[in-house]
């Protein structure tokens, strides 16, 4: 039985990235409870911001702070969405390649290390201009490339954990394969696995910003990268509205941030799992 108050003390930085996180998703989820205005209502364009209107209008005279709002949940799920596609392959490459070694290895490290070199930017832009926009195809777009530096992670650590003497106790009992990995192997990753995961969905939230920042995000969900690209296509730099492009961009900042705090891992004693 964990002891949480023990558990939050020993761990200040994770507590305090997951209560931010726990606030984001909040958001995002009840966005509609959450937002004072929907985006269907109007008001007057480019209002600075009031007490009525936080963060004021945009050019078609919706509310930006409830935009910001409603623009949480596209950025959010695809970071999560693009963090476990990418780790869940990152962890089945690396750990096959640690635990299986030979062929089965060289296969595995000479593919990624062929996928490490391609551009990942570029890459993207193609992906989600060739195909049509959504949360899935950003997700699938961003996690192509974003595999590769768990399976690096995962390879050296599986081929030690393979040697230890638990490991090799299970297979001299006649253990199958799934068993060792699944009771051994992987319990004893968990640690790098959630740290990566946690960093992934930050760097999801950032490559999604980007793409959206470029005109090629899902026009159907916008997120806080569509929203500066709105903000610098629609006149928030000639009519001085630094609040449009500022909030979404700390918003982003805010998260990134957060994730990295749940990934730090100060408190780890390095244990092993037998």
């Amino acid at each position: 039985m964990i002891d949480l108050h023990f558990w939050i003390r020993a761990n200040k930085l994770k507590t305090v990235g997951l209560a931010i996180v726990a606030a984001l998703v909040f958001i995002a989820v009840f966005d509609g409870f959450v937002a004072p205005f929907t985006m269907s209502e109007r008001f007057e364009t480019f209002l600075h911001p009031t007490w009525g209107h936080l963060l004021g209008t945009n050019d078609l005279g919706q509310d930006i702070f409830s935009e910001l709002i409603y623009s949480s949940r596209a950025s959010l799920s695809v970071g999560f969405l693009s963090a476990f596609i990418s780790v869940s392959l990152g962890v089945l490459v690396g750990v096959a390649a640690g635990y299986y070694r030979g062929k089965v290895e060289q296969v595995l490290l000479a593919m990624t290390d062929a996928v490490i070199i391609i551009p990942g930017l570029p890459l993207m832009i193609l992906m989600v201009a060739y195909f049509e926009p959504s949360i899935v195809t950003t997700s699938i777009a961003i996690s192509m490339l974003g595999w590769c530096g768990m399976a690096r992670i995962l390879h050296p650590k599986v081929m030690n954990l393979k040697e230890q003497p638990f490991v090799l106790s299970a297979k001299a009992l006649g253990k199958s394969d799934w068993y060792i990995l699944l009771k051994h192997i992987l319990p004893n990753t968990r640690n790098v696995i959630s740290a990566k995961l946690a960093l992934a969905v930050g760097g999801g939230m950032l490559a999604e910003a980007s793409l959206s920042f470029m005109g090629l995000g899902d026009p159907l969900n916008p997120s806080w990268g569509a929203m500066m690209n709105d903000a610098f296509t629609y006149g928030a730099i000639p009519y001085n509205l630094w609040w449009w492009y500022m909030a979404p961009g700390c918003m982003i900042m805010i998260s990134i941030m957060a994730f990295m705090l749940i990934s730090s891992n100060r408190s780890s004693k390095g244990s092993v799992i037998e």
